[in-house]
């Protein structure tokens, strides 16, 4: 029976995924079961990603979307399908491992050994004997952008995008992703807002921020200095729709994505 369900949004993602790795990953670590979403990749990503779940359909599946709907909703929809499953937790992993996979473990134990914590996210804290390599630039930008975050979310938060998430299977924290998100590539803050106007508020210690051990920037990041500059204005949005307004899920039932007809039948 699958455990855990990691999440892998991928697009365009031929040359960077390195699928030895995560066989190589799969093969000592049974429990965990891995959803590749592909985002209507226009390379050969999903040839890739087929290839990978023929050499060990027991732990890989693949969901190639219809049409492109960006990070956020390829892990929201590899998230649901995930639920589905009814696995102990779900999770999302950025495709290129900046967050080495093998840290996986290390967080999944966090949540097994405390019932009450719903939700531990990696953060890349700059920590004697921790090898954290950012570009400056993005080091400085993503500080910035942190703490501006802590302050929309009225929570302190040293990392809210830091692509590394696990999430505890239960109906509360299914309707964090009843609803589409809005707020693109900082989906991870309005994630963090949900989580707060459902449980944080009262229960601040059902999230863990656990310190990554090891992460490094990857070339070819899709990330500029121009989206830094438009997450304002969502932060924005975000700040007016989760703390000063009474925001909760629209659907108790959430809706998947529509996924190519290239997928395999269930």
């Amino acid at each position: 029976m699958t455990n855990v369900v990691i999440v892998i949004p991928c697009f365009n993602e031929a040359l960077r995924l390195d699928t030895r790795r995560f066989l190589h990953f799969a093969s000592r670590h049974p429990r965990i079961r891995f959803v590749m979403v592909d985002d209507a990749s226009t390379d050969q990503t999903l040839d890739v990603l087929r290839s990978l779940e023929a050499r060990n359909p027991g732990q890989f599946d693949v969901l190639p979307l219809a049409s492109n709907g960006g990070k956020a909703e390829a892990v929201r929809h590899g998230l649901l399908h995930g639920f589905s499953q009814q696995p102990f937790a779900v999770g999302f992993w950025d495709a290129d491992l900046a967050t080495p996979i093998e840290a996986i473990p290390e967080m999944l134990h966090v949540m097994d050994r405390d019932e009450s914590i719903n939700l531990v996210f990696g953060s890349r804290m700059q920590l004697l004997g921790r090898k954290i390599k950012r570009k400056p630039w993005r080091q400085k930008m993503g500080w910035l952008f942190a703490t501006v975050a802590s302050q929309v979310l009225g929570l302190n938060i040293r990392d809210t995008q830091c692509g590394a998430k696990l999430i505890r299977v239960n109906p509360l924290m299914e309707q964090v992703f009843a609803d589409p998100f809005s707020s693109g590539w900082i989906f991870d803050v309005e994630l963090f807002a949900r989580w707060i106007c459902l449980d944080g508020k009262s229960n601040p210690d059902s999230a863990y921020e656990f310190p990554l051990a090891e992460w490094q920037d990857i070339d070819g990041s899709k990330l500029r200095l121009k989206d830094y500059i438009h997450a304002v204005a969502q932060l924005t949005t975000i700040w007016w729709r989760y703390r000063m307004s009474e925001w909760s899920p629209s659907s108790e039932h959430p809706v998947p994505l529509p996924i190519s007809s290239t997928s395999k039948a269930a």
